[in-house]
């Protein structure tokens, strides 16, 4: 890991996402905070990308990749190259406000024990509508953005909250607590890997905030598709091993149960074309979909080996109780209901 020479690192990842640059860039040229630099990781982009920040934005640092390695690699190979205090993740469907940066720099300076601080996230047609303001959890380990499709107008939030974890869409995390956990998971490729992280980071005794009036706007699923059969097989997939690395005994014991009681919530919102089962039948590839949730079961399945190993070392490093995570979970867990349902 390079020695810190500047306050802040931005890690965009980009993969064909040249129609999402431009916009992306021209917010941070407009950031009210200037101590920070921006490394981009392209994986293997053939649309034009590499090329266009060369000559549009020159002050850019590029790190090429031959392929497409995922979010959690690309990022790991961005803070390779990463020189500040703090590491922030931006995903390149997004614009931010031109204070967002100074925002998240003066609430991480505020306590030296937080680790993780998130974002205002909203969604770029309609500014008043959350994409997420932290992240929750289910029993089985799936997540989603709290508050999404709630309007921010409607809601009334102090201008620093708790959260369990925010959303690496947008998120800053301090560098001395990724020296002590490690960053992504290189495993999980993409999706969950930010439940992964904020969970060891919790477990660790690192803490969490919701910075409000640091503001970001983004394309929802725009690289993996809302409803595709890529983005099923690997949430699928990666939300099975969040648990086996970060759950307590007793909640990850109780696992399949909570599995089985999703699978019956998604059966019933496919069958009454409700919530995300009206993306499912509009998407036209049932089939698909489910062969990836199946191969997605099976591959959490063969990697509960390898992801109990991990868990070892984790639990080996934790400096809190499977009790006061158990209690984090609780406070911020959402429903089957509130992940599948859009209302």
């Amino acid at each position: 890991m390079v020695e810190p020479r500047t306050k802040a690192s931005i890690l965009i990842v980009n993969w064909n996402g040249r129609e999402h640059l431009e916009a992306c860039l021209d917010s941070l040229v407009s950031q009210s905070f200037r101590d920070f630099e921006v490394i981009l990781v392209d994986n293997g982009s053939v649309d034009g990308s590499v090329d266009f920040v060369r000559g549009r934005f020159p002050w850019v640092r590029l790190v090429l990749l031959p392929e497409n390695t995922g979010f959690a690699t690309g990022n790991n190979r961005g803070l390779e190259q990463a020189r500040g205090d703090y590491i922030v993740t931006l995903n390149n469907d997004t614009r931010v406000e031109p204070d967002w940066l100074e925002v998240l720099v003066e609430v991480a300076e505020s306590h030296p024990r937080l680790g993780m601080v998130g974002c205002r996230v909203c969604s770029y047609a309609d500014p008043d509508v959350i994409d997420s303001l932290g992240m929750g959890i289910c029993r089985d380990g799936m997540s989603r953005g709290r508050f999404r499709h709630r309007r921010w107008s409607s809601l009334r939030l102090q201008e620093v909250e708790e959260i369990l974890f925010p959303s690496a869409c947008a998120a800053l995390y301090r560098r001395a607590m990724l020296q002590e956990i490690g960053f992504f998971d290189d495993e999980f490729f993409a999706y969950a890997e930010d439940s992964d992280l904020g969970l060891r980071g919790r477990l660790a005794g690192w803490d969490a905030v919701l910075a409000t009036r640091a503001v970001v706007y983004h394309k929802y699923s725009q690289t993996g598709g809302g409803f595709s059969p890529f983005k099923v097989h690997l949430v699928e997939r990666n939300h099975y091993w969040v648990a086996l690395k970060t759950f307590p005994a007793n909640q990850l014991l109780a696992v399949p149960f909570f599995t089985l009681v999703r699978y019956y919530q998604q059966l019933r919102v496919v069958l009454s074309g409700s919530g995300s089962g009206e993306e499912f039948l509009a998407s036209g590839s049932g089939t698909l979909i489910l062969k990836a949730l199946l191969r997605g079961l099976g591959e959490g399945i063969l990697g509960i080996p390898r992801m109990l190993g991990k868990r070892r070392q984790i639990m080996q490093q934790k400096k809190i109780s499977g009790r006061d995570l158990a209690a984090l979970l609780r406070r911020y867990r959402i429903t089957f209901r509130e992940l599948l349902d859009h209302d």
